[in-house]
C-alpha cells in the first residue's frame, strides 16, 4: 500500500520533503481517506454476511432447541395426566367391574387431558383404546418400549408415526387368596400365577398437528420426521443435515442454497438412547439476505457521505492545522498504543478545537468500554467456570448468593434455602479424624483466594442425614465473587455392575426350576395315556419340587425388596414357637421327604410364648430348613431344638436352633454368610439360590429384637442359633 501511495504521489510529482503541508496534507488525507473507506466496506460487506448467514443458521438452531424442550415438557405433561387419570376412581371402578365398559369413560378423560390416544392393557393384551390408529403390533412395540424406559417412554410403533407418551398402573397386579393350611400337612400346593396389573397408557403422535403447534410457540414452520421412515428415504437436499445431526447427538443446522432456506434439524432420542423422530425447521434466506442487502446499501451511502465529509474537512484541514496538528498527532499516537491516560490537547481553529474534543470523548469511550468489556469476560469466565454439576457462587464472607437447580438436588433442598446463609452451613461438611471441620482448617474457598484456584474433597451431609462424597473445585475471587464447582462422586457405573450382576443370578436361578417344569410336562404329554402311575407321580413330584424351588426364590427376592425399603413390618403378638416349628415342618417337610431326611423336633410345648410375628417367625424356620436340607446328606437327620436362657433374670430369652450334619462353611466365611446375596460354596449339593434367605432370616430376627450366629459344634454339625425374646404379656 505503500508503494503504490510513494507511486500516486510521484503521478502527482509531489514530493513529501519538499510539498507544504497546506498541499500535502489534504491530497493525502484524500486518498487515505478512499483506501480506508474502500478496505472498511469490502470487509464489512463479507462480515455482515457472514453475520447474517450466522444469524440465520442461528434463528432455525435455536427455534429447533426448543421445539425439542417443548416436545419434553409435553412428555412430562403426559405422565402427569397418566397419573392423573389412573388415580380416578370411576375409572379403577369401571375396568375392575367391567372393562370392556371402561372406553367411553376413556375416551372422555383422554379428550379432557389433550391426549391423542389412550388404551388400558393388561399384560400384553389390549383391552380398550381411544384410537384406531394403532394396532395391536404396534402396542406390542409400545409396551416393549415402556418397560425399557419407565414411566415416560418414546417409539415408533410404525413407520408412519412416532409417539412419545407415558404410563401408570390404574389397578395392581394382585395373587389370588390362599386357604389356611393344616398344620398336619407336609406338602405345599402349588401357588397359583398373580394376575397382571392394568396400566394406562396415553399417547401423544409426533405428527404434523403436533408440527403445527410447535410451530407456533417457536415461531418458524416445523416438520416431525420418523427415524424409521427417514432412514428407508431416498437422499435430498436434507439428508446430509439430518446425519451430522444424528452424529452429533444434539443438533446440526446450515445454510441450504439449493433450496434457499436455512435449516435445523434436531434429533429426538428416547431415554435408552434410541433415535425415535427428527425436528426440522427452516428459514427463508430472502428474509435474512434483504436484511443484509439493506444493511450494506446503507453502509455504501454512508460510506460515501464519510468520504465525502473527509474530503471536505481534510481540504479545510489543510488550511488550519499546522501548528496543532504536531501536538494531536503524538496524542493520537499515545492513544493508538493503548495509553489512554493521555488526555487531549485543546487548541487552534475551530476545526481541530471539535477533533480535539471528539478524540477526547473517543478516549472516554474507549476507557468506559475496554473497563465493562474486563468486567464482562470476568464475568463470563467465572459462568463458563461453573456451569458443569452442581455450582454455587459466594461472597467475601462465604455467604451464598447463587446456586443452581443442580446443585440444590445434590444437597437436597430447596435454592431459596441456601441462598443468604453460610456455605459451611448449607453444605455441612463432616470434620476429618482429629475432629477438625473442614470451613475452619481446608477450605478451597480459603485457598482459591491465595492460589487463584482449589479443590477438595470433602464428605457433605445432606438434609436427610445421609452423607455423600463431592469433589468442590473453587475458582479465584472476581469482583467479590468467588465461583465453586461440585462433583457428585458415586460409583454410577459401580453399582450399575452390581445391578446387572444380580439380574443376571435371577435369571439363571429361575431358568433351572422352569426348565425343569417344562421337562416334565413334555414327559407327561408324550407319556400321559400308557405311563405308570409311580412314573407319573415321579414326574407330578418333580413338578412340584419345582414350583417350590421357583416360588421360594419369588418369595425370598420380594422379601428382600420389602426389607430394603423398610416396608418389612413385625406385629407384636404372643407367639407359641411349638406351632411356627410345626407350620414351618408343613411347609418344608416335602423338601426332607424328597431327600430321606429325617426331622427331629426337641421344642417343648410348655415353653414360654415369644413376642413377634408368627408368619414371619415361620417364613425364618422354612428358610433355614431348606436351607438345612440342601446343604445335609441324604438320609441324614436336621433337628430343631429350644429352651429358655436367663430365667431368674427380667427379661428372659428363647433360644432356637437348627442342626444339620452338612459340611457346613469355613471360619472366614462364617461372618459373611448372612450377608446380602452372599452365596455358599461352589460345590453345592442343590442348585444354588439367590444369596438371600439367610439375608432375611437375620433381617426378621432383628427386628424382633433377636440375634442369629451360625458355628460348627462338637460333634461336626452345623448349627444356626438364635435367640428372641419372651412376651410379657
Amino acid at each position: 500500500m505503500l508503494t503504490r501511495l510513494q507511486q500516486w504521489l510521484d503521478q502527482l510529482q509531489l514530493d513529501p520533503d519538499k510539498t507544504s503541508l497546506r498541499r500535502l496534507l489534504p491530497i493525502t488525507n484524500v486518498l487515505l481517506v478512499l483506501l480506508v473507506i474502500a478496505g472498511v466496506s469490502i470487509s464489512a460487506v463479507g462480515l455482515i454476511r457472514k453475520l447474517a448467514n450466522e444469524q440465520g443458521v442461528t434463528q432455525v438452531q435455536l427455534a429447533g432447541i426448543t421445539a425439542r424442550e417443548e416436545l419434553r415438557r409435553l412428555s412430562e405433561d403426559a405422565l402427569k395426566q397418566a397419573r392423573s387419570m389412573a388415580n380416578d376412581a370411576s375409572l379403577r371402578r369401571v375396568v375392575r367391574e367391567d372393562p370392556a365398559q371402561a372406553l367411553l369413560l376413556l375416551k372422555r378423560a383422554c379428550a379432557t387431558a389433550g391426549m391423542d390416544t389412550c388404551a388400558l392393557i393388561q399384560g400384553e393384551q389390549l383391552l380398550a383404546q381411544t384410537s384406531e390408529q394403532l394396532s395391536v403390533p404396534d402396542w406390542s412395540g409400545i409396551i416393549t418400549a415402556a418397560r425399557e424406559q419407565g414411566e415416560r417412554f418414546s417409539a415408533v410403533p410404525a413407520e408412519q408415526v412416532a409417539v412419545m407418551g407415558a404410563s401408570a398402573v390404574v389397578i395392581p397386579g394382585s395373587a389370588p387368596p390362599q386357604p389356611a393350611l393344616p398344620a398336619a400337612l407336609t406338602a405345599v400346593t402349588a401357588e397359583q400365577p398373580p394376575s397382571a396389573a392394568v396400566r394406562l397408557y396415553v399417547l401423544r403422535h409426533l405428527d404434523q398437528p403436533l408440527a403445527s403447534s410447535l410451530a407456533e410457540r417457536v415461531g418458524l414452520p416445523v416438520q416431525l420426521l420418523n427415524y424409521k421412515a427417514f432412514g428407508k428415504a431416498a437422499t435430498d437436499a436434507y439428508s446430509g443435515l439430518h446425519s451430522a445431526a444424528l452424529s452429533d447427538g444434539r443438533y446440526a443446522a446450515e445454510r441450504i442454497d439449493d433450496r434457499e432456506v436455512f435449516a435445523a434439524s434436531v434429533p429426538v432420542f428416547a431415554s435408552t438412547g434410541e433415535a425415535i423422530a427428527l425436528l426440522k425447521v427452516e428459514l427463508s434466506t430472502n428474509d435474512i439476505d434483504a436484511n443484509a442487502r439493506d444493511l450494506i446499501r446503507r453502509l455504501f451511502i454512508t460510506a460515501l457521505l464519510v468520504g465525502a465529509l473527509a474530503i471536505a474537512i481534510s481540504l479545510l484541514l489543510g488550511q488550519l492545522v499546522a501548528r496543532p496538528l504536531q501536538a494531536l498527532t503524538n496524542a493520537a499516537s499515545r492513544l493508538a498504543q493503548g495509553d489512554f491516560s493521555t488526555s487531549i490537547p485543546r487548541g487552534g481553529p475551530a476545526e481541530i478545537g471539535v477533533l480535539s474534543r471528539t478524540m477526547e470523548d473517543m478516549r472516554r469511550n474507549l476507557v468506559d468500554l475496554t473497563g465493562a468489556l474486563r468486567r464482562r469476560e470476568a464475568e463470563a469466565q467465572a459462568v463458563l467456570s461453573g456451569t458443569i454439576e452442581g455450582v454455587f457462587a459466594v461472597d467475601k464472607q462465604r455467604v451464598i448468593t447463587y446456586l443452581n437447580p443442580q446443585g440444590a438436588r445434590m444437597l437436597g433442598l430447596k435454592v431459596d434455602e441456601a441462598i443468604g446463609k453460610f456455605c459451611g452451613d448449607v453444605l455441612k461438611p463432616c470434620v476429618d479424624k482429629l475432629g477438625n471441620r473442614p470451613c475452619d482448617s481446608l477450605c478451597p474457598i480459603l485457598q482459591a483466594r491465595i492460589s487463584n484456584n482449589a479443590q477438595a474433597a470433602e464428605a457433605l451431609q445432606l438434609s436427610d442425614g445421609r452423607i455423600t462424597r463431592a469433589v468442590i473445585t473453587s475458582a479465584g475471587p472476581v469482583d467479590g465473587l468467588q465461583v465453586q464447582v461440585m462433583r457428585d462422586e458415586t460409583e454410577l457405573e459401580a453399582i450399575r455392575r452390581a445391578r446387572d450382576s444380580v439380574l443376571a443370578n435371577i435369571s439363571h436361578e429361575f431358568r433351572t426350576p422352569l426348565a425343569a417344569q417344562l421337562a416334565s410336562i413334555e414327559l407327561l404329554l408324550d407319556g400321559l395315556e400308557q405311563m405308570p402311575t409311580q412314573q407319573t407321580r415321579e414326574l407330578v413330584l418333580s413338578l412340584e419340587r419345582s414350583t417350590q424351588r421357583l416360588t421360594s426364590l419369588i418369595d425370598n427376592l420380594l422379601e428382600s425388596v420389602r426389607i430394603e425399603s423398610g416396608q418389612l413390618s413385625i406385629r407384636q403378638q404372643s407367639v407359641s414357637l411349638h406351632e411356627v416349628v410345626l407350620d414351618a415342618q408343613a411347609l418344608a417337610g416335602s423338601l426332607l421327604v424328597q431327600r430321606g431326611q429325617q426331622l427331629q423336633i426337641d421344642v417343648p410345648e410348655d415353653l414360654p410364648q415369644v413376642a413377634g410375628d408368627e408368619m414371619r417367625l415361620t417364613q425364618v424356620f422354612v428358610n433355614l430348613l431348606a436351607n438345612a436340607c440342601k446343604y445335609a446328606p441324604e438320609n441324614s437327620v436336621v433337628r430343631v431344638g429350644a429352651e429358655i436362657q436367663g430365667e431368674q433374670l427380667c427379661a428372659p430369652q428363647l433360644c432356637v436352633w437348627v442342626e444339620d450334619e452338612g459340611p457346613g462353611v469355613t471360619e472366614a466365611q462364617l461372618g459373611s454368610i448372612f450377608d446380602r446375596f452372599s452365596r455358599g460354596p461352589e460345590q453345592e449339593p442343590e442348585p444354588g439360590g439367590l444369596g438371600l434367605g439367610l439375608w432375611i432370616v437375620k433381617s426378621i430376627i432383628e427386628r424382633h429384637g433377636g440375634q442369629i450366629t451360625a458355628m460348627r459344634t462338637a460333634e461336626h454339625r452345623t448349627r444356626f442359633s438364635l435367640t428372641l425374646p419372651v412376651s410379657q404379656a
